[in-house]
């Protein structure tokens, strides 16, 4: 690694050379919008042709989210073939896409309508045919609507690079592009998890977990005594969700919250984990005193017993037994 000058919209910057533009332009306070690249450009397919810069001696834009820095790079993120370029990369986008934003579960945390906000895009330059819909709702776990799929690739790196499972991919080709499991499968029908990391790195609403919230609402108009009981990570994600340092627990604030949304209880799974931990020792005493499978692994996380059941059947006899 070495240290480079390079200038943005003329003005000089000191960074680091493992970078790319994206990332130079936005650690010297540039924001330049991107819905391939995620968490600051570590996984990119330079596909939605959000990012695009004009560089000095190139003769067509770049994408910054795929360009390295190097010594003496001149960029201009508001040239304005540059701002011209974004604006109609995401109205093609919208010319594509569902757009019952109203009604849509990813409503207030679209990155794509946020986009279209910073780049001006309107949603109704490019009227024609789009791409047929494939909604699978089947599975356990999981949404997928493709008429919201931008095809930016998130979803197929994520559950490639970091769960190691490849599930999705690209399926089709031009025009009747969509992501998938192979053959346009079921996630119903297919080795997944269910472990929702797709979700977490979706930009949009193709890609959502199945939402209880109206039995909820129902057993509420029904005047039945509803109580809610949180997992132990809760106290502490749901305080990011809200500008808290990660890690902070935020019990209290929780609890009272839901004491005022309408549940009559609010229980804590941190019992049931006691004593989830007291079986899984007793029974981990009892396998060493026999010829039992060792070591023994925790049957705590069914996505992890499923991951177990698809891939490693092997080894199921070294799950605990405990439910």
């Amino acid at each position: 690694m070495a240290i480079v000058n390079i200038k943005i919209e003329g003005r000089d910057f000191k960074v680091d050379d493992s970078l790319t533009i994206l990332q130079a332009a936005r650690a010297c306070g540039y924001n330049i919008p991107s819905l391939c690249s995620w968490k600051n450009g570590r996984c990119s397919l330079a596909s939605c042709r959000v990012c695009l810069v004009a560089v000095k001696g190139e003769r067509r834009l770049v994408h910054s989210c795929a360009y390295p820095i190097r010594e003496g790079l001149e960029i201009s993120i508001n040239d304005p073939m540059a701002v011209e370029a974004r604006r109609t990369s995401v109205e093609l986008l919208l010319s594509n896409h569902s757009m019952n934003c109203q009604s849509c579960s990813k409503n207030g945390q679209c990155e794509l309508l946020e986009v279209s906000r910073i780049v001006g895009a309107r949603p109704d330059v490019y009227v024609g045919e789009k791409t047929k819909t494939t909604y699978d709702d089947i599975a356990p776990g999981l949404i997928r609507d493709t008429s919201k799929c931008i095809l930016c690739g998130r979803c197929v790196e994520t559950c490639k690079a970091e769960q190691g499972l490849g599930i999705l991919g690209f399926e089709k080709r031009g025009f009747d592009t969509i992501v998938g499991p192979s053959a346009n499968r079921s996630f119903a029908d297919v080795p997944c998890i269910q472990c929702g990391q797709c979700v977490n790195v979706c930009p949009t609403g193709a890609l959502m977990e199945h939402s209880e919230i109206d039995k909820l609402d129902q057993a509420f108009r029904d005047g039945k005594y509803v109580i809610v009981q949180t997992a132990p990570a809760v106290r502490a994600a749901i305080g990011e969700e809200f500008g808290e340092k990660v890690g902070t627990s935020c019990t209290g604030k929780m609890v009272a919250a839901l004491h005022r949304l309408g549940f009559y209880r609010v229980f804590d799974t941190n019992f049931g984990a006691d004593l989830t931990i007291m079986e899984e020792a007793n029974e981990w005493i009892k396998r060493l005193a026999t010829k039992a499978s060792k070591p023994m692994i925790t049957s705590c996380s069914p996505g992890w017993v499923n991951y177990m059941e698809y891939y490693y059947p092997e080894l199921i006899s070294h799950l605990s037994s405990c439910k």
